[in-house]
């Protein structure tokens, strides 16, 4: 792993992120404003929402990764590359707009999340539409294997929703049983990315399945890092209050181990799920535990541990400045601090 990823300052990785998207500037823009165009449309409410979550924005990891992930095998991009990126950002908009409904999150990004400002059933609507639209996009390019990745994509994101629900507040969830949910809410939709740009410019199955498998580890790194700032970021960064995974229930890789290897901690995180609104002793309590035995620079040894795989995973494709940017994201994603 320290031959491949090496530890670097908050002020590195950003400069690395800002060199990548430089790289792809125009296409990102061109992102951007399909995604806007996407959401115009004669139905006053659907065009105003459409609005309000295109300019609350967001990194856009998902479609630079489609993008990156094309640009490997030919530097010219149309626009149906930027179609389909543009469609992976929705189906990731759409995860979003469902989820604030389920955990009852009342902020995304610094802003009202769509559920907190304009209600659940309006929210629920908004996501379907977002999905359906993407994949009406999806159709335009009459391949399936493009829609067999997205279908099954879209399938397992669902599947892990489900299993973490079933699963909120239960302090005996296994490492296993966490990676499992990680891999369908969030690595499979990287995954799906990479892959589908592959697939666009008409890759072997070897070099989907490539991009696929860096797609799915660096996923999982980025959740894995996602789930370490809920402790140890601050709400203006995060763009939500911090400890909110812990409110909630979910328990975490850090919080797995912790109540692992010291079971006697189990009351102190008990108390910190239950705690009432406002209140923030107990939380502030497991964050010291964690800090105190070390569970949360090894939470984030685990992330270097999947971003390496991911990287390993480009081994095959000849070495070139698109290559290169997606190797650096993988630094990136877990030196990142939001």
């Amino acid at each position: 792993m320290a031959n491949i990823l090496s530890a670097s300052s908050s002020s590195e990785a950003q400069t690395t992120a800002e060199r990548i998207f430089r790289l792809i500037r125009s296409e990102m823009i061109a992102v951007e404003e399909e995604f806007e165009r996407q959401v115009r449309t004669n139905i006053q409410i659907i065009a105003h929402i459409g609005r309000y979550l295109h300019q609350t924005g967001g990194k856009r990891v998902r479609p630079a990764l489609l993008i990156l992930s094309a640009k490997i095998f030919s530097e010219e991009i149309d626009q149906s590359i930027i179609g389909m990126a543009t469609v992976m950002e929705f189906l990731h908009t759409a995860t979003l707009v469902h989820d604030d409904i389920i955990d009852g999150a009342e902020m995304r990004r610094g802003r009202q999340a769509v559920s907190t400002q304009w209600g659940n059933n309006t929210a629920v609507l908004m996501g379907d539409w977002l999905y359906m639209t993407a994949y009406e996009r999806a159709l335009q390019q009459r391949n399936l294997d493009i829609l067999d990745a997205l279908t099954e994509t879209t399938r397992k994101m669902t599947e892990g929703e489900l299993i973490q629900l079933t699963l909120i507040g239960n302090m005996r969830l296994t490492e296993e049983q966490h990676l499992e949910i990680v891999s369908r809410k969030t690595g499979y939709l990287f995954s799906a990315s990479c892959r589908v740009g592959a697939i666009m410019r008409g890759a072997d199955e070897e070099q989907r399945q490539a991009l696929a498998d860096y797609g799915l580890n660096l996923g999982i790194a980025f959740q894995l890092v996602d789930d370490l700032l809920d402790f140890t970021s601050d709400s203006t960064k995060l763009g939500k209050p911090v400890l909110s995974d812990l409110r909630e229930g979910k328990v975490t890789l850090p919080l797995i181990r912790l109540l692992k290897n010291h079971p006697d901690c189990a009351p102190t995180v008990r108390a910190a799920m239950e705690e009432s609104p406002g209140e923030t002793k107990r939380a502030e309590e497991v964050l010291a535990l964690l800090a105190e035995y070390g569970e949360l620079e090894r939470a984030r040894d685990e992330a270097y541990l999947y971003a390496a795989r991911a990287q390993e995973a480009l081994n095959i494709f000849s070495e070139n400045k698109y290559r290169r940017a997606l190797t650096d994201i993988a630094q990136f994603i877990v030196e990142r601090d939001r």
